[in-house]
């Protein structure tokens, strides 16, 4: 929040404490707003919030205290790319599972699903940047041949904006949030090498042999154990990999909200600069071509 504070002027922008879990904590929240956008969710579980709590529960408390406040005009509901009620993935079945019930106490909500989404702190290119700064090799599970359609997050908050804003077309429907590229798993880890200047150096770990790596923490999660969280070797990260994470080829996206989306290259992705040896103008491979380096 004090990154989102230093947005606004001096008391524009102001965090209040709450407890997910508790309703009479959320409608003071909620008291003088007449617009609620949930960006609430985890990409991961911990001993204290299951991906059920989170996404599903704390949705359902929101939307359904937004309806019995009368006074919300627009609802928005952050969701993902491929939530859907049969996903082998829990983190995509309790996405699925939270726009329904949104969708039940708040039938005017708009549902934005967004692909993965790129940005100066994203939890998808930074990752494989710092495994490449601090590892040998960068680890991929599988085959790396899983689609993903990443989305630069300044488009997503432009969408954000456009469904509030807009006279009522975005109520009640369901938006699907990509760029304008699909990629595999290898090519946006190719994207993140040439993007740091370095020679790629990857791994493909069979997913058996990650499934197991995964096993530990799952086991230690069931008992309360504390354990670090790897989001390379998490079983539900795993799953997810089976999942194509595109826009359907029949969905609403961003051009009928108003928004261009940007490819995801060159200047929006140079918070990767950072991760050159040497400085964001130097790195390793300066002055020699790894473009198509293969896997």
């Amino acid at each position: 929040m004090e990154a989102f504070e230093a947005h606004g002027r001096l008391g524009q922008i102001v965090p209040i404490k709450y407890d997910a879990r508790d309703e009479g904590s959320i409608k003071p929240v909620i008291a003088n707003s007449n617009v609620i956008v949930n960006c609430i969710g985890k990409e991961y579980e911990t001993r204290n919030f299951s991906f059920e709590d989170v996404n599903h529960g704390i949705s359902n408390r929101i939307s359904k205290l937004a309806r019995e406040h009368g006074g919300i005009l627009k609802y928005v509901q952050m969701s993902c790319l491929a939530a859907a009620p049969d996903s082998p993935s829990r983190l995509l079945r309790s996405k699925h599972a939270a726009e329904e019930v949104v969708k039940q106490n708040f039938p005017e909500a708009t549902i934005l699903r967004t692909g993965p989404m790129v940005g100066v702190e994203d939890r998808l290119l930074n990752r494989w940047a710092i495994q490449a700064k601090k590892l040998p090799v960068v680890p991929i599970p599988g085959d790396g041949l899983t689609k993903m359609q990443p989305v630069l997050v300044v488009d997503v908050a432009a969408a954000v904006i456009a469904a509030i804003r807009d006279e009522g077309f975005s109520m009640g429907k369901t938006f699907e949030l990509g760029g304008p590229d699909v990629f595999t798993v290898n090519d946006l880890v190719t994207l993140v090498f040439e993007a740091i200047r370095e020679h790629p150096r990857v791994v493909h770990i069979p997913m058996a042999l990650a499934q197991l790596l995964a096993m530990p923490r799952e086991v230690a999660m069931k008992r309360g154990i504390p354990i670090p969280f790897s989001p390379t070797f998490s079983k539900d990260y795993l799953d997810q990999l089976s999942c194509d994470l595109v826009v359907s080829s029949d969905a609403m996206g961003l051009a009928d909200l108003g928004v261009t989306s940007h490819k995801i290259g060159g200047l929006t992705i140079e918070h990767l600069n950072a991760y050159r040896t040497g400085g964001p103008s130097v790195g390793t491979t300066v002055g020699e071509s790894i473009h198509g380096a293969g896997f």
